[in-house]
C-alpha cells in the first residue's frame, strides 16, 4: 500500500505535501488563539446522542453474535460458562515451569501456541471495539460477552508480566506443536516459555501489550475499578520497559521470526502512547507521539495496512480523535503534529474510497481490499473497521466533508464503503459464500483448526491426530464464528483442511471484524472522550 499510495500521491500533483504546508501555514496564523480544529470542523453540539444506537441492523446483529463466539473456541484454561459444546479445559500446567499461572489466554488460530504479541493485539482491538461500540454492542446483547473474552486476556497479560522488566512473550513451542493434530484438551508436547527483559528487549511486543492494557483500562474502567487500576500500572511499566529498553523480539529471539516477525517498533511506542494518553490525560504521553517522536516514528504521508504488525494507521486514525474532539485542550506544538496525524488518516480514508481520485488499486475484481494471499481478509476488514470509525468521528464533530485531491466525500462515503467490504465476507461476493463460520448457509467446512476437525471421543496422540487432517470428512465440530484467511486475489477459495494459507482463523481477524461488525450494527454518535 506504502508504495502505491505514494505513487498515486505523485500523480495527484503531491497533494499531501502541498496540503500539510498550508495546515502549517494556517497554524501559525493562529498560535495566539488555538483556534485550528475550526479549519477542520464545524463547532455544536452532535447530531446524534452515544448510548442511544437507531435501528438494529439484524443480519449484522447475528453476525457479531456468531463472531464473538470464536473466542470460546479458543481459550485455553479451566473454562467458564463455557458456550462451546466440543470444548473442554487445557493448558492448566501452562507457565508452572516458572511458577506462573498462564492458563487462561487464547491459542491464536488452528494450532495450540499462545503468542503473546498477536494476542495483545487482539485485546487492543476488542477494547478499542468495546469503547467506540458497547452501546451498539449492549442494544444486542452482546457487550457482556465481548468483555468477558476481553478480560480472559488482559487476565493471561497480567500474569505474563510478572516484574517491571519481564514479560513473557508465548507459550508452546511452534515446532513441537506443529509436529502434532491434538485436541488442546489432549495435549502432550511440552509447553516451554519465552520471555523478553531487559538483556533481550521485545519493544514491540511489550508496547502492544501496554497497549491492551492502557485500553481495556478504560473499559472496565466504571465496572471494576480495582481491576481497571491495577491494568493501567501494568501498562504504564510496560511502556516505560518498551521505551527503555529498545530492541526487537525477532533480533532478541530470532526462532519468533519464522511465525510472528515483527517489522519494527516504533509504531508500536507511539500505538502504546496513545492509549495511555487515553487512559491517563497525561500530558507526557501527547509529547511523546507528537512533538518527541511523531516525526521519527508516525511516517507521516506514507500510510500503510493496518494489521497486528504495523499500528501506524490506527495511530493515525485514534489521535485524529483528539483533534476531531479535544483539540482546543492541547499546545500549539501538538495541536500542530494531531494536524499531521489527521492529514495522514485523511490520506487513508482516500485511498480506500474505490472511486477516489486517490484510490488504492489493491482490490479484487469484487471490490474487496486485498492486498497478500496469506490471510487476506486482515487487510480489508482492518481497513472497514478504521473507515467506519473515521465516519462517525465525522458525523459526531459534524464535519461534512472529506476531500481527496479536488474532490468531495461525506461520512456516508465511507461507511458505505465499510458495507461493501462487511458483506463481501458476509456472502456478497463471486464464490456467493460467507468467510464466517456459522453465519449463512454456505461456509467452510474443512477450517484449518485442530479441536474443530477432532471429533471429542477421539482417542489420539501427537502423530495419530494428523488422520483427522487428513480427513476427506468436514469438521466434526463447527468453529463457530471462525473468520478464515479469505479469497485469492481471482476471488475464488478451496475449502481444504489443508489449506492454512486460506482456511486458517486467527483471534486477532476476530477483533477486528467484531469491531467492524459492531460499528455497522446502528447509528449513534461515539462519545467524545473514554475517560
Amino acid at each position: 500500500m506504502e508504495a502505491k499510495l505514494k505513487a498515486e500521491e505523485t500523480k495527484s500533483g503531491g497533494w499531501f505535501w502541498w496540503l500539510m504546508v498550508l495546515v502549517i501555514g494556517a497554524l501559525v496564523v493562529a498560535a495566539a488563539t488555538l483556534t485550528i480544529v475550526r479549519d477542520f470542523r464545524r463547532s455544536g453540539p452532535a447530531s446524534r446522542i452515544p448510548g442511544h444506537p437507531g435501528a438494529i441492523v439484524e443480519s449484522y446483529a447475528f453476525a457479531l453474535e456468531t463472531a464473538l463466539q470464536f473466542f470460546d473456541v479458543q481459550k485455553s484454561g479451566r473454562l467458564e460458562n463455557n458456550r462451546i459444546a466440543w470444548r473442554g479445559d487445557s493448558g492448566l500446567r501452562d507457565g508452572s515451569e516458572e511458577n506462573l499461572d498462564l492458563s487462561k489466554g487464547m491459542y491464536d488460530a488452528g494450532d495450540l501456541i499462545k503468542f503473546g504479541f498477536p494476542m495483545a493485539f487482539t485485546a487492543t482491538m476488542l477494547s478499542w471495539a468495546i469503547l467506540e461500540y458497547g452501546d451498539h454492542m449492549s442494544a444486542v446483547k452482546q457487550l457482556g460477552h465481548a468483555q468477558d473474552s476481553l478480560k480472559w486476556i488482559t487476565d493471561y497479560l497480567v500474569n505474563a508480566h510478572p516484574s517491571a522488566n519481564v514479560l513473557y512473550v508465548q507459550v508452546g513451542d511452534p515446532e513441537l506443536d506443529h509436529n502434532c493434530w491434538q485436541r488442546p484438551e489432549a495435549m502432550t508436547e511440552r509447553r516451554p516459555l519465552v520471555e523478553v527483559n531487559m538483556s533481550f528487549p521485545g519493544t514491540e511486543v511489550a508496547a502492544e501489550t501496554a497497549a491492551a492494557m492502557a485500553s481495556a483500562s478504560l473499559v472496565f474502567k466504571k465496572i471494576n475499578s480495582t481491576y481497571s487500576r491495577m491494568l493501567l500500572m501494568h501498562a504504564q511499566q510496560l511502556f516505560a520497559f518498551a521505551d527503555t529498553y529498545r530492541g526487537s523480539y525477532s533480533v532478541s529471539i530470532p526462532q519468533l521470526q519464522k511465525y510472528y516477525n515483527s517489522t519494527g517498533y516504533g509504531d508500536e511506542l507511539l500505538w502504546a502512547a496513545t492509549w495511555l494518553y487515553h487512559a491517563t490525560g497525561e500530558r507526557s504521553y501527547l509529547r511523546y507521539v507528537t512533538e518527541k517522536n511523531g516525526k521519527g516514528f508516525a511516517n507521516w504521508g506514507s500510510p500503510t495496512w493496518f494489521s497486528w504488525d504495523d499500528k501506524h494507521a490506527g495511530t493515525h486514525i485514534l489521535l485524529s480523535r483528539i483533534n476531531f474532539f479535544n483539540a482546543e485542550d492541547v499546545s500549539m506544538a501538538e495541536n500542530l503534529d494531531l494536524q499531521l496525524y489527521r492529514i495522514s488518516a485523511e490520506t487513508i480514508m482516500c485511498a480506500l474510497l474505490p472511486d477516489s481520485p486517490m484510490a488504492t488499486s489493491d482490490r479484487t475484481d469484487g471490490g474487496l481490499i486485498w492486498v497478500i494471499e496469506w490471510n487476506s481478509l486482515q487487510h480489508p476488514v482492518a481497513s472497514a473497521f478504521l473507515a467506519v470509525l473515521y465516519s462517525d468521528y465525522m458525523l459526531t464533530s459534524q464535519t461534512e466533508t472529506l476531500y481527496c485531491s479536488g474532490r468531495s466525500y461525506k461520512p456516508e462515503d465511507l461507511r458505505k464503503f465499510a458495507i461493501s467490504q462487511a458483506d463481501y465476507v458476509l456472502g456478497k461476493n463471486p464464490m456467493k459464500m460467507s468467510y464466517l463460520v456459522g453465519y449463512g448457509s454456505d461456509y467452510p467446512q474443512y477450517v484449518h483448526h485442530r479441536g474443530s476437525s477432532i471429533p471429542v471421543d477421539a482417542d489420539t496422540g501427537c502423530r495419530v491426530g494428523f488422520k483427522w487432517l487428513n480427513s476427506s470428512d468436514p469438521n466434526c465440530n463447527v468453529a463457530i464464528g471462525a473468520l478464515v484467511g479469505g479469497p485469492f486475489l481471482n476471488e475464488t477459495y478451496i475449502d481444504s483442511r489443508n489449506n492454512s494459507m486460506q482456511g486458517e482463523p486467527t483471534t486477532y481477524n476476530s477483533a477486528l471484524i467484531v469491531g467492524l461488525l459492531s460499528g455497522l450494527i446502528s447509528s449513534s454518535s461515539v462519545v467524545r472522550n473514554f475517560a
